[in-house]
């Protein structure tokens, strides 16, 4: 039996490339983009088994429309993929209001949007997969992209939260975090930045990461692997950032540890007041 799918940010990248897996292995797919006529070529060669719909996932109530619609259209929806978003560019201190809460509108709030959208649909099926895409970048951090950083660690949050509040639901929720990719991610598309100072030309020259990219088009199996597991990951790599990763995270331990008896010095002693209160 074909699953149908929601997929937010499919007129390139990681969810164009998505789309067209499920499309090719016989799935129904509802694919939103800015300007559907992006989507124009899947239709031709999917026909019917395509629903584009035009979406920008900062519209809270266009947002509880298309998944409506799409629900409608599908009949059900199997898998929901959160991949819409931008990366924005700048140092904390160069960054603007407006910047960031334009990066937290789409990469965050819409994500939140849409999978408040499509829990009524999934809780009454009793089934479901949610796929939020947020990036290696949900985990770990780098000099000059706080912002995105900000986004995607909110959506890790707020998706750990949701995962054990559904789970009873027969839903399950996967944080997908992609390493770097040959995406349109640092494209003239994608990418927005703010106005350096130049105070910080010299830290951007040597925190400049030197990435291996991967192929995006090898994560169309994995994402279908991840969509029909039947136990689904809260959290999956897609590359190669685990090494970098354990590393961080060994590191993060070892600091807390050093730190625990200052960390049970802070807590007190519970017992203390009730003995005075005794007295």
């Amino acid at each position: 039996m074909h699953k149908t799918w929601f997929i937010t940010g499919a007129s390139r990248g990681f969810g164009r490339l998505w789309a067209e897996a499920a499309l090719e292995r016989g799935d129904h797919v509802a694919a939103t983009a800015r300007d559907v006529a992006a989507l124009e070529p899947l239709a031709a060669r999917f026909g019917e088994a395509l629903v584009p719909v035009r979406l920008d996932v900062t519209d809270r109530e266009a947002v509880f429309d298309a998944v409506a619609y799409a629900a409608e259209r599908l009949g059900r929806l199997d898998v929901v993929v959160n991949n819409a978003g931008y990366g924005h560019f700048g140092m904390v201190e160069e960054l603007t209001e407006s910047e960031l809460r334009a990066q937290l509108e789409t990469n965050f709030f819409g994500t939140v949007w849409v999978t408040q959208a499509v829990l009524p649909v999934l809780r009454a099926q009793r089934s479901g997969r949610i796929l939020q895409v947020t990036s290696e970048g949900g985990v770990r951090a780098y000099p000059g992209i706080g912002a995105y950083h900000a986004s995607k660690w909110a959506v890790e949050g707020l998706s750990e939260s949701l995962a054990q509040e559904v789970a009873v639901f027969g839903i399950g929720v996967t944080n997908v975090e992609p390493g770097p990719y040959a995406t349109e991610f640092a494209g003239s598309l994608s990418l927005r930045a703010s106005q350096q100072h130049p105070d910080y030309d010299d830290v951007r020259v040597s925190t400049a990461p030197r990435f291996e990219i991967g192929d995006p088009e090898a994560t169309r199996s994995a994402i279908l692997a991840i969509a029909d597991a039947e136990h689904p990951p809260l959290h999956v790599f897609l590359g190669k950032p685990l090494a970098d990763v354990e590393e961080i995270y060994a590191e993060r331990l070892r600091t807390w540890r050093e730190w625990q008896p200052v960390a049970l010095a802070a807590f007190g002693d519970p017992g203390r007041g009730d003995a005075e209160s005794a007295a």
